[in-house]
């Protein structure tokens, strides 16, 4: 199959048995999509490596296998690789999927590096080996969330006036510059392939691109003065960029980061090299290019702990940046925190989380149908109607429309009748898919990011991802993953997805109202658990059941 053939059917026409594998297949291509993927060609979704397939051998085999699934039978994917197909029941998952499994001895880059080389396995990120990204929209909110709180902690509320800065703009991080500017901010941000600068220009995530800090401290300061939001970028290596804002005296407001440093080889360029450069020396001397980009990520971590130092506000957004940093020698990498810890687990402990929801349509109308039912539903939630009304006029859809919104307890169960009932009735043009990132407290655990810092030291427990993953599978989702590694690297997360369709029938509202309901419960459950005072006041509220 071409790289250009990569595009999900759109419309009301079936080309699988049904519209549980017609939603999956739809999701699976329009992951792999040229306008959606980091690299289509070869299977990479985002995230440095993360890819939906294992080989475009499994990818053709994983397509004619929905197109032929029955609705009382289960495929299973090992890896990006289709392996079986067995006989469940129609209430079961059509897809299970297990993505970079290994014994926890192996657990580490080396190691897991041998077995992709040999074929074996492959990395698949968070959303993308479970087949539900949509862009850099899926991780939008939060960072604007922690911007938010940031602001609201800090700076009365607002960032105008205040610079932030942050580096790469691969398909999670471009949702840093955007974040910050509709909080009113500046941003300068750092990104060494001046391509993938060119492809958020185009997509309104940055406004204007520059190559020198000097050109980018002009407009930074203008902007500044002027209380006007503005998102700068930087082509440039990050850590030189960081390094030289120290030497120059300047102190951002706010610095933070979001290369692909949770894969060394793959994620992040050393000091000194170009982009072939690093693809040479990356593919001849892997040993080589791993000891320079740790001691250029020494550098790095160095100039970010002396920011802090000198009153910037600074913390790891999720890419393991500051385990990186330690596991190469720098013993004092952890002298900032991670942004969940910090910022978000407040929400996690009320129930509230990332929930998505896609066109499988195709149609744009459909998704703002939805909005508008959604700021006439839940007007009385700030949070959510603010939210819509800021993406409705910054996001472009590029393959299947789709919208991202944290929702709480109550209102995720309520946006599933919502969205199944609007299908029934034809108001929407055809089914939608319902999924949700794995950055959710009870969806993953991840010491550097999720789960850091837990009060009672749970913070390598894995077994809630597990049980949150075999519950969902329990209660009618169309399909779970359980993945290992997300953005923090390999080692050091476990993680699940689950993804529904609202097709109108009676059925998907039974299976809508389980599955949203235990995502978020055992999100309150698991900060219950660890001793949280918020969480424990939120199940008696909620009436959830917890034994103990």
């Amino acid at each position: 199959m071409l790289q250009s053939t990569i595009q999900s059917p759109i419309g009301k026409e079936l080309s699988c048995k049904n519209w549980e594998t017609e939603c999956l297949l739809r999701l699976f291509l329009n992951s792999l999509d040229p306008r959606v993927a980091e690299n289509s060609e070869e299977l990479i979704v985002y995230g440095g490596r993360g890819k939906a397939a294992r080989n475009k051998k499994a990818m053709e085999a994983i397509i004619r296998e929905l197109k032929n699934l029955d609705n009382d039978h289960t495929l299973l994917i090992q890896s990006g690789k289709p392996v079986a197909t067995f006989r469940t029941f129609p209430f079961s998952p059509r897809v299970l999927s297990s993505t970079a499994m290994v014994v926890p001895k192996w657990a580490n880059d080396e190691d897991f590096s041998i077995l992709e080389k040999k074929g074996l396995t492959m990395y698949g990120q968070a959303t993308a080996a479970s087949w539900a990204y949509i862009g850099v929209q899926g991780v939008l909110q939060a960072t604007f969330e922690t911007m938010n709180e940031i602001a609201n902690r800090y700076f009365q509320s607002t960032l105008k006036g205040k610079l932030v800065l942050t580096s790469g703009l691969g398909g999670m991080g471009s949702a840093q510059p955007l974040s910050v500017t509709m909080n009113g901010g500046v941003c300068i941000v750092v990104e060494v392939d001046e391509s993938k600068i060119d492809k958020r220009l185009v997509n309104n995530y940055c406004d204007v691109k520059v190559h020198t800090l000097e050109e980018a401290l002009v407009l930074a300061e203008e902007a500044m003065e002027l209380e006007r939001p503005l998102a700068i970028a930087l082509c440039g290596n990050a850590a030189d960029v960081y390094c030289e804002m120290v030497k120059k005296g300047i102190t951002p407001h706010i610095v933070t980061d979001q290369t692909a440093v949770h894969d060394m080889l793959n994620g992040y360029i050393p000091s000194g090299l170009t982009l072939d450069q690093a693809a040479f020396l990356r593919n001849k001397k892997p040993e080589k290019y791993i000891k320079m980009a740790e001691e250029t990520l020494i550098a790095h971590v160095k100039s970010m702990c002396e920011l802090q130092n000198r009153g910037a506000i600074v913390f790891d957004y999720g890419n393991n940046i500051r385990g990186q940093a330690f596991k190469a020698g720098f013993e004092k990498a952890f002298s900032f925190p991670g942004f969940i810890s910090e910022y978000l687990r407040p929400l996690y402990c009320e129930g509230r989380g990332p929930c998505r929801w896609i066109a499988l349509s195709g149609n744009p109308g459909d998704i703002y149908k939805l909005d508008e039912a959604i700021l006439a539903n839940f007007g009385s939630d700030e949070r959510i109607c603010r939210w819509i009304k800021f993406v409705q006029e910054k996001i472009y859809f590029y393959g299947l429309p789709a919208r991202t919104c944290w929702l709480n307890y109550h209102e995720r169960s309520q946006i599933g009748e919502l969205i199944n009932n609007m299908v029934a009735s034809g108001e929407l043009s055809a089914p939608v898919a319902i999924t949700r990132d794995h950055s959710e407290g009870s969806t993953m655990a991840a010491p550097f990011r999720e789960t850091e810092g837990m009060p009672d030291g749970s913070d390598i427990i894995a077994d809630w991802p597990i049980l949150t993953g075999l519950l969902n599978a329990s209660a009618g989702a169309t399909m779970v993953s359980i993945q290992h590694g997300g953005g923090v690297g390999i080692g050091n997360s476990i993680h699940t997805g689950m993804t529904a369709v609202a097709d109108g029938s009676l059925d998907a509202l039974k299976k809508l109202k389980n599955l949203l309901t235990i995502d978020p419960g055992l999100n309150i459950i698991r900060h219950a658990d660890a001793g949280y005072i918020k969480a424990n006041n939120m199940i008696r509220e909620l009436g959830l059941k917890k034994p103990l």
